[in-house]
């Protein structure tokens, strides 16, 4: 464990997924005590996309922007919203130049899959149809997330694909989830593993599915053809559960000709991003918004 990072960890509390209401309440208390971004070099504002139901969006637009992300926030699909995602929307939009549009998409248990990939493909969708009054360029819109978040990213560029729908320019996939069958050795070996382990991981799974069985929409490694996605940058944690499937998805992706950067970083856990006073997580946090930068640039 990175030495700067493992300082943290008897601080970290762990949020009990069999709770959901009580882990939003105490996400969201966290989340309001830390420090409010610097946004004054950008824009923000609130809007609704017309949808069913109509989704909220939070846009950050930093002064001359030309490209887009639309932006979905962790939480194993569970937990956050638009407020709790406040200062990493504003943090990737300040360091990438990229206007970044936040998707406060519905949550489970209550609203199981499909409906926040449904949400997230309807910002897409808006997104690209008013390109113009955001003042954005329509080829050059991204998709992106941190955990659960790149989940839904990854699998809406697979239904942009199969739908004929947005055009994607890249995916920013940040310590996604991607594989609900955890087979994986560290899915099977992180049990306790700082702040999402195991037995959290079988827990978001359970809310999002549902009653449902598990799609590749819904758990992306399932895809059999991954031919034809957007370019990506993924990007995975060494003690995390989910690393494995994010490597593997890489490899995949890869080898169906799709145009990869990956990156393991090691001595970190899951969120571990979220400590901005260590060296490895400022790292983190400026090749995320370098790799969108890049992608995004004319």
């Amino acid at each position: 464990m990175d030495p700067e990072l493992e300082v943290f960890i008897p601080l970290l509390a762990r949020l009990d997924l069999s709770d959901p209401v009580t882990a939003r309440k105490d996400f969201a208390a966290r989340a309001a005590a830390a420090p409010a971004p610097d946004t004054t070099n950008m824009d923000v504002e609130d809007r609704t996309v017309p949808a069913d139901p109509d989704v909220p969006v939070r846009i950050y637009r930093p002064h001359r922007a030309q490209g887009a992300v639309v932006w979905m926030h962790g939480g194993g699909g569970v937990f956050g919203d638009l407020d709790t995602e406040h200062p990493w929307a504003a943090r990737i939009a300040d360091l990438s130049g990229a206007v970044v549009i936040s998707v406060g998409y519905r949550l489970a248990p209550e609203h199981p899959f499909p409906a926040a990939l449904d949400d997230a493909y309807a910002v897409l969708d808006w997104t690209a149809g008013h390109a113009d009054e955001l003042g954005i360029d329509p080829a050059r819109i991204a998709v992106g997330g941190h955990s659960a978040g790149a989940n839904l990213a990854a699998a809406t560029a697979l239904r942009a694909r199969d739908e004929q729908g947005p055009a994607i320019r890249f995916q920013l996939l940040n310590q996604p989830g991607l594989d609900d069958r955890q087979a994986t050795w560290s899915a099977r070996n992180f049990t306790d593993t700082p702040w999402f382990n195991h037995d959290q991981m079988a827990a978001a799974w359970r809310h999002y599915l549902g009653s449902r069985p598990a799609t590749p929409y819904a758990a992306p490694a399932r895809a059999a053809d991954l031919s034809g996605l957007p370019p990506a940058y993924i990007a995975a944690a060494e003690f995390d559960p989910n690393r494995d499937e994010d490597i593997d998805y890489a490899r995949r992706l890869l080898q169906a000709g799709v145009s990869v950067e990956l990156h393991q970083w090691p001595g970190t856990f899951h969120g571990s991003q979220a400590i901005l006073s260590a060296e490895v997580s400022q790292r983190q946090n400026a090749e995320l918004a370098a790799a969108l930068r890049r992608a995004l640039a004319a």
